[in-house]
């Protein structure tokens, strides 16, 4: 191995588009495609691997040979050369992975690029066309059991509906576009769903959070089912908002959740005992479960601005009960005591809920609080608690009410 070689080619990975990694912009890659002529990380050249030696043969900086010929050969292409080549025509709403996103979102990104060539040209791709059907394992509303159901997806409707038996006339659920989020499953809902091609459909039903948990075998399934979801959001935002920009409408396609992770939390009485439960921090909504794959919240808390009543602080002043690494939130209607299992956890939490705090309110965030707090009213309350099981399920509004939920999205 020529050490003048070596030399050469870690300077070529330091230059422009070549210091990041060609699929997941990672800084400084140290594998290199002699086959496509990108510079990539570990992680994307372990994928690269996967695709077979005839696609994308990669070789690391520091433990294989490199000769003159495939130096000379990096020094021809390049990440910016390939990008033009292989990224051309892109969608818009297309997702390009970063190096925290699941394996399934990168694998299939890689895979859409090199093997199938899907962005070379203009190819109308399944998740293009406007419509999709197929089936999806989900999990039911009650237990852990996962059933094989049936989806439709239509851009002209606007909805996503799902089916118990594809022989069925009428659909179980229709799910507004608008009104749909979709994020790749947390690591701990992964381990109970036992599969890493996992999402979490999020939408408001009787002006509450419902999830829905799907499943694909094939990683490619899953990945497309996410992007035509993201393309009809991309779509209906395109005519309802026709003078915005497109790179504005983007980030209203679908979101990550900020956190989620387990805490404990107090009830509202001084004394009443600390509860594990799983949160969810999805932007302005904070919700608890008592299981992360729970199809409603037990609670949503609403996070509006710093210095409107809603204040977070480490630590639980006395007399108020301490517990582990403990920390306060103060909202208009009640102050919140919640523990971490560890200090770093802790920070974390605050760290994140401090940043929404600190982000002003937007008028969309004005309705969102009316509707929190028209949802904890006494009247709505008594509605709310005969309805069943689902004490946070809701019950139907009418006229107003009914007519504000449209305005009602956390993007």
């Amino acid at each position: 191995m020529s050490e003048v070689n070596i030399n050469r080619l870690k300077e070529l990975a330091k230059l422009p588009y070549n210091n990041l990694c060609a699929d997941c912009n990672h800084p400084n890659p140290d594998w290199a495609s002699v086959t496509i002529g990108v510079f990539l990380c570990s992680e994307c050249a372990r994928i690269h691997r996967g695709l077979g030696s005839h696609i994308s043969f990669v070789k690391s900086f520091d433990y294989d040979n490199w000769d003159q010929e495939l130096l000379t050969f990096m020094e021809q292409y390049g990440n910016e050369l390939a990008k033009e080549h292989y990224e051309k025509h892109v969608p818009p709403y297309y997702r390009r992975p970063n190096r925290d996103d699941p394996n399934v979102l990168r694998e299939q990104w890689i895979r859409a690029k090199y093997e199938r060539k899907e962005f070379m040209h203009q190819v109308n791709t399944v998740y293009s066309r406007g419509y999709m059907e197929g089936f999806l394992m989900k999990k039911g509303k009650k237990g852990k059991k996962l059933e094989r159901r049936k989806f439709v997806l239509s851009e002209v409707d606007q909805t996503l509906k799902y089916y118990i038996k594809s022989s069925s006339k009428t659909p179980k659920a229709v799910i507004n576009i608008p009104d749909l989020n979709a994020t790749f499953c947390d690591p701990a809902k992964i381990k109970t769903i036992k599969s890493p091609n996992a999402l979490q459909l999020t939408y408001l039903k009787d002006v509450y959070t419902r999830s829905i948990y799907v499943y694909a075998d094939d990683g490619k399934e899953i990945i497309d089912w996410y992007m035509a979801i993201k393309a009809a959001k991309y779509q209906y935002l395109q005519i309802a908002y026709p003078t915005c920009p497109p790179i504005e409408l983007l980030p209203h396609l679908t979101r990550d959740f900020l956190k989620e992770g387990y805490l404990w939390k107090t009830g509202p009485k001084i004394g009443d005992s600390y509860k594990k439960r799983w949160f969810t921090l999805d932007y302005r909504k904070l919700m608890y479960l008592e299981d992360p794959l729970d199809p409603f919240p037990k609670g949503e808390i609403y996070l509006g601005e710093k210095g409107k009543q809603f204040a977070i602080s480490s630590g639980i002043p006395a007399p108020l009960k301490k517990h582990m690494y403990g920390f306060i939130m103060k909202t208009p209607e009640r102050t919140w005591l919640f523990s971490a299992e560890t200090e770093e956890e802790r920070k974390q939490w605050i760290s994140v809920i401090s940043s929404i705090l600190e982000t002003p309110e937007s008028t969309q965030g004005c309705q969102v609080y009316l509707r929190y707090s028209l949802r904890n009213s006494v009247s709505y309350t008594k509605s709310r608690d005969s309805m069943g099981s689902y004490r946070n399920s809701g019950s139907s509004f009418t006229g107003t009410l009914r007519k504000g939920k449209k305005f009602l999205s956390f993007g």
